[in-house]
């Protein structure tokens, strides 16, 4: 019984790798019906590849997923706006450094985290080992380690196996 529901997660979560990816290629090719014809056969391949590199376990939860979109597009805006504040106002105060910070998500998860990280102002994930993620910071004045422990418990709740 467990093994026919871990094979049905498998094959659900593959699923919404093969919308998520349709859904981004239409976008990029704004339903353009000669780029969804090349997308027939490039969504499949970006599905077979992330499979490959990070394996289907269990589908993600999608609500949560669709909650968090505004949370990541205002954090990319405003981490593009404080960037370039930063680079045309040289008066900026920097104040650089590195934390490390400790994450407990699997591999796929953690990339996931990564690049949520370095869309955060003044931010960017420059590494990972087994326990920690290395970040970088423009300021240490900022209160970047809860905001990540944030980010870690939402993309926790969309990737956790459904009980």
């Amino acid at each position: 019984m467990a093994a026919h529901r871990s094979a049905r997660g498998r094959m659900v979560a593959i699923a919404h790798r093969a919308a998520l990816f349709g859904i981004v290629w239409a976008v990029l090719v704004r339903l353009d019906p000669a780029g969804l014809t090349v997308g027939a056969v490039i969504v499949p391949l970006a599905v077979w590849t992330s499979l490959r590199t990070i394996p289907a376990r269990h589908p993600l939860d999608l609500w949560r997923l669709a909650r968090h979109l505004p949370r990541f597009i205002a954090g990319s805006v405003a981490g593009g706006i404080d960037v370039a504040r930063r680079a045309f106002a040289p008066s900026m105060p920097l104040d650089p450094d590195w934390l490390r910070v400790p994450v407990r998500l699997s591999d796929g998860a953690r990339s996931a985290l990564g690049a949520e990280i370095s869309l955060m102002p003044g931010t960017l994930a420059a590494g990972a080992d087994e326990r920690d993620l290395l970040v970088h910071v423009l300021a240490r004045a900022g209160d970047a380690e809860a905001e990540i422990a944030a980010l870690e418990e939402e993309i926790t709740a969309m990737v956790a196996p459904a009980s």
